[in-house]
């Protein structure tokens, strides 16, 4: 892929940067005004900050954007911006500016942020690595109508969710929460299948410290209205099977390997199904196509409080629930999914 053109500003400041981004335009015709909404990526200047740019930039062929980093390097040094810009090439259809924030400056993300915003435009912060506890109340995430987190991503997950979940305002989602679009679709589409009879009971295992598990249990949790069992696992990374009990038999949803899941149930055929691990770049690019609250990830937050945890796969006899029909429930929380 033909490389972007990279132009670098040591010791820079917004200004410079914006004077820059006007003289690319007028002269080359590099960056287009054509852009869809602001990505404002929060993160440390590590190893790990490329490969966040380059999920932002193959999003950016969905979502023209500009892409501004706040990327937080030494606390200890002296108070300087460096400041990068790269158009064309693999920074795909958007204008990328890196912002190296240094001293204190590291903890003034927002001043640098404001005078590069595109006007008129929405705003999106995610912080690909560890976030705030309560991103509407970070100085950057005040800026933004959208604020994607990343449970996984933080060194105690199931810890982070719960503490966000606390702490939700519309506007709020977590990379945690994407990964399971084609889970709930397979689930949901399961329960359209005959027999249609009621969900008494429902087991989901998972790697202990898997903040996806915790969203699909909760979710099952809050929109079937049963009672939901959450067993951990080491077995395996992320999700790794669903149980949901019926009368004539179980709906089993089982994945072991991360990749390729099985579908068994009474009265239909045993089907395959991939169910590989989604990448960041296409959770991000889901992310963006709505700008507006996610309310079936909100209420599955609430349902977080309603699931207990097990030792093993099987369930007891528990009590019946007052579903009348567990396809319309599970529909109805997939009316809210992401397409």
């Amino acid at each position: 892929m033909e490389a972007p053109v990279i132009i670098d500003l040591p010791s820079t400041t917004t200004s410079a940067l914006n004077k820059k981004l006007v003289e690319i335009r007028e002269q080359g015709g590099q960056v287009a005004l054509g852009r869809v909404l602001t990505l404002v990526i929060v993160a440390d200047d590590d190893s790990k900050l490329e490969e966040a740019i380059e999920a932002a930039n193959g999003a950016s062929r969905e979502h023209p954007s500009r892409v501004i980093v706040v990327a937080k390097g030494a606390r200890t040094a002296a108070p300087r911006i460096d400041g990068q810009i790269r158009v064309g090439g693999d920074a795909g259809a958007s204008e990328v500016i890196v912002l190296r924030l240094y001293g204190p400056l590291a903890a003034q993300g927002q001043s640098a942020v404001v005078p590069l915003l595109l006007p008129d435009a929405p705003i999106v912060c995610w912080w690909p690595g560890a976030g705030p506890k309560d991103p509407d109340k970070d100085p950057l995430g005040e800026l933004a109508q959208r604020r994607i987190t990343d449970s996984a991503a933080e060194k105690n997950p199931v810890k982070a969710l719960t503490t966000r979940a606390k702490a939700y305002t519309e506007g709020d989602t977590d990379l945690a929460w994407t990964r399971l679009t084609h889970w709930r679709a397979q689930l949901v589409s399961a329960l359209d299948l005959p027999p249609y009879e009621k969900i008494t009971g429902a087991t989901v295992t998972g790697e202990a410290d898997s903040p996806s598990t915790e969203l699909l249990a909760a979710w099952l949790a809050e929109y079937l209205k049963v009672p939901v069992k959450r067993v951990k696992s080491s077995g395996a990374a992320g999700i790794i099977s669903v149980t949901l009990d019926r009368r004539s038999g179980p709906v089993e949803l089982h994945r072991p390997d991360g990749r390729v899941g099985t579908l068994t149930q009474p009265g239909q055929p045993t089907r395959r199904i991939a169910l590989q691990r989604r990448s960041t770049q296409d959770c991000l690019i889901e992310e963006l196509r709505r700008l507006d609250p996610d309310e079936v990830y909100e209420a599955a937050l609430q349902g977080l409080g309603k699931i207990t945890s097990g030792t093993n796969g099987k369930t007891g006899a528990p009590a019946k629930a007052d579903v009348t029909s567990p396809a319309t429930a599970a529909g109805s929380a997939a009316s809210g999914a992401h397409k």
